[in-house]
């Protein structure tokens, strides 16, 4: 499988547990009226940076667990161009 791929992969699937957890804690939430998108939109933000980092964290320690991210496999970034540097 491609880098791009995989990286595809590690970002969405964090993306997708964190519309689910939003989904699931909106099931019994009661909030103001208007407040709904706001209040999904934050949930859902934070469950999904909460997940990858919990994974990440995983993860690290035990490699196993690369697998909550979607893939057991990391992308690898190598730089294809010389960085920008302002002339002296």
């Amino acid at each position: 499988m491609s880098d791009f791929v995989v990286s595809l992969i590690r970002t969405n699937v964090p993306i997708a547990v964190g519309a689910l957890i939003s989904w699931l804690v909106s099931l019994g939430l009661v909030v103001p009226e208007g407040a709904e998108v706001p209040l999904t939109i934050a949930i859902t933000a934070f469950a999904a940076a909460g997940y990858y980092a919990a994974a990440r964290w995983l993860e690290k320690r035990w490699p196993a667990f690369g697998y909550l991210l979607g893939s057991k496999a990391t992308p690898t970034y190598e730089p294809t161009a010389r960085p920008y540097t302002t002339p002296l």
